[in-house]
């Protein structure tokens, strides 16, 4: 995948909106001076058909490498799925996925991986703005109940009347299609509450509105 560091919504690197996470990025560059401890800008590119949103950088998967979902069990689990359906393909660079555009709800690794509300808030600008610049946009795949609430807010829906639940497809008014996950996190997959092949059904299930 083309990563797209000019794409519209992309945080600067020395973005500073967040005292927390600006802080915490700070520690990490004293313990990790060769890790990209930054903002971690989407990976795709504008003609892309379907969005893949995440929670936040994983402070040893995208905080180390600077793209979302490479480096950590949840990327293996990701891009694997994806390449299991036929849309992706392994290259000796990392991956291929012509047509997708993945990105994070909050764009800094948090503390524990959890972000705080504020956090949540100050980032959901640049995904508006992320999603806007995708004219060919039909699905967005929502990881997680925060990354459901942020891609609702960034296309203009209202909370209230889309719930989260796994494998749920949600019509928004903008004609985009949200379809639900759980996130493939590693605690979501060891304790059972995402199985390889609810994630398969979920991530497949986007297919259907690709033409």
């Amino acid at each position: 995948m083309t990563d797209e560091t000019l794409h519209p919504g992309t945080p600067p690197k020395d973005c500073a909106l967040c005292p927390r996470l600006s802080a915490y990025r700070t520690e990490q560059v004293a313990r990790h001076s060769g890790w990209w401890n930054a903002p971690v800008p989407p990976l795709g590119d504008a003609s892309a058909w379907l969005a893949i949103v995440g929670l936040a950088p994983g402070l040893k998967g995208a905080n180390r490498t600077g793209k979302p979902f490479h480096g950590d069990e949840a990327g293996k689990m990701l891009f694997g799925t994806l390449a299991e359906l036929g849309l992706a393909t392994e290259t000796p660079d990392g991956w291929d996925a012509p047509g997708l555009f993945i990105t994070n709800a909050v764009a800094c690794a948090p503390p524990g991986n959890l972000p705080e509300t504020a956090e949540k808030h100050n980032c959901r600008s640049y995904l508006a703005e992320q999603l806007a610049a995708l004219p060919a946009l039909k699905v967005v795949v929502a990881l997680g109940e925060t990354a459901h609430q942020a891609a609702i807010k960034a296309v203009g829906g209202k909370l209230p009347k889309y719930r989260f639940g796994h494998g749920v497809a949600h019509k928004l008014p903008s004609g985009v299609v949200l379809v639900d996950s759980y996130h493939c996190s590693r605690l979501n997959t060891n304790t059972g509450l995402l199985t390889p092949d609810m994630f398969k059904a979920a991530l497949g299930s986007t297919l259907a509105y690709r033409a």
